[in-house]
């Protein structure tokens, strides 16, 4: 495919566009991306937590299933997935979805300036299977419940505010709804079907989800070419289900994750261990990323999970795979970041980026067990590019 350089500045009312307290200044991709050498080096030997790390970067446990987290008379939540982090004064919050029916819910861990746990709490209590979800501009955190008919519940990462069930984003199997374009004022949002869809939700009113129109995307059958937005009828998803309402709307294997920066949107398909490529400049879409275009042997396996950096790379979770997080960079390379050895009964879920980026989150949801029960959550801490 002919390259594309997405080499924009995201300005907004005159001021630069902030995510995550970083600012976003691009990323030149070209589809789909390469093994080759990724940015940090290597991987080195497992470390005492049974994880590879390239040079200069060190890995802690942050809180296992079942376990007090810290120092905190909290107990973690089992089969930990998406997560996100967010300012909190000079510290910071990482809130964690529990994958488990019932119950499910989610959690937060709270961190002083320093990195020490200073509390743990819930957040969402009494839903089902909350995979993973999304970071919003005004700070909550959409939970998703990846059940049929499953809702999104938009939620405080401080547990001052109680969740609020937002029906009017859909109910189908949701996966993710990370991708909050504040240009367009959308939500992105990924369904974890073998036929699944690829939405967007734009609220009557930016900043409030309680109403709005759900709108999926139609595009042909290739792996690229240009796609238009359409409105679905019944967002309630009953009796049709939303995937099946509007005629040339396009179908992907099994979405996951989904990342927004710079008026494009990634998402992945686990399915078919692809990386999507969304230009919301020019109405296109390609891919970032396919396993069976690789030459040689596939980095990436079990495509799920992602976020990105400052400096444009993206980061990759595998479910399965090797357990690795592969980094995709602006160059079109992708390299493994990192390896969690011993687990492979696992899946590497909810990665996120502390606020100043030099701290990356993740869990292993079954951990060494293979069971929800076991799941882990880490800390790695670097020279990550910013």
């Amino acid at each position: 495919m002919e390259r594309r350089n997405l080499l924009r500045a995201a300005v907004l009312g005159g001021t630069s566009a902030a995510l995550g307290g970083t600012l976003w200044r691009g990323a030149a991709y070209a589809a789909p991306a390469q093994p080759g050498t990724g940015p940090y080096g290597p991987l080195g030997s497992p470390d005492a937590n049974g994880i590879r790390l390239p040079g200069g970067f060190t890995s802690r446990v942050i809180a296992r299933s079942g376990q007090r987290v810290g120092t905190t008379s909290y107990t973690w939540h089992s089969a930990p997935d998406g997560g996100a982090c967010y300012a909190d004064g000079t510290g910071w919050i990482y809130v964690s979805n529990s994958e488990i029916n019932p119950s499910g819910g989610a959690s937060a861990v709270r961190f002083s300036s320093t990195g020490a746990i200073t509390g743990a709490y819930r957040i969402l209590s009494g839903t089902r299977q909350n995979c993973a979800g999304g970071k919003t501009p005004w700070n909550t955190w959409l939970s998703c419940e990846e059940v049929s008919l499953g809702y999104v519940y938009e939620t405080d990462p401080w547990g001052t505010n109680a969740a609020v069930q937002r029906a009017a984003m859909g109910r189908f199997k949701h996966e993710a709804a990370a991708a909050a374009d504040p240009v367009r004022r959308v939500i992105y949002l990924t369904e974890d079907e073998t036929n699944g869809r690829f939405y967007r939700f734009v609220p009557t009113t930016w900043g409030n989800l309680s109403s709005g129109t759900l709108q999926v995307m139609v595009a042909g059958s290739a792996t690229s070419g240009s796609f238009t937005w359409a409105d679905v009828p019944d967002p309630d998803g009953s009796p049709t289900a939303t995937r099946s309402q509007v005629s040339g709307s396009k179908s992907f294997n099994g979405g996951e994750g989904c990342h927004y920066a710079n008026d494009t949107v990634w998402f992945t398909t686990k399915g078919d261990n692809r990386v999507w490529q969304l230009d919301l400049l020019d109405h296109t879409y390609e891919l970032a990323y396919d396993d069976s275009l690789v030459n040689g042997t596939a980095p990436l396996t079990g495509v799920d999970n992602i976020t990105g950096t400052s400096s444009g790379d993206l980061f990759v979770a595998e479910d399965g795979g090797t357990m690795e997080i592969c980094v995709i960079t602006p160059d079109d390379v992708v390299a493994s970041f990192l390896r969690v050895d011993g687990q492979s009964a696992s899946e590497i879920t909810g990665p996120a980026f502390s606020p100043d980026g030099t701290r990356l989150y993740f869990s292993s949801q079954r951990g060494t067990s293979g069971s929800s029960s076991g799941g882990i959550t880490y800390e790695v801490t670097g020279p990550f590019r910013s």
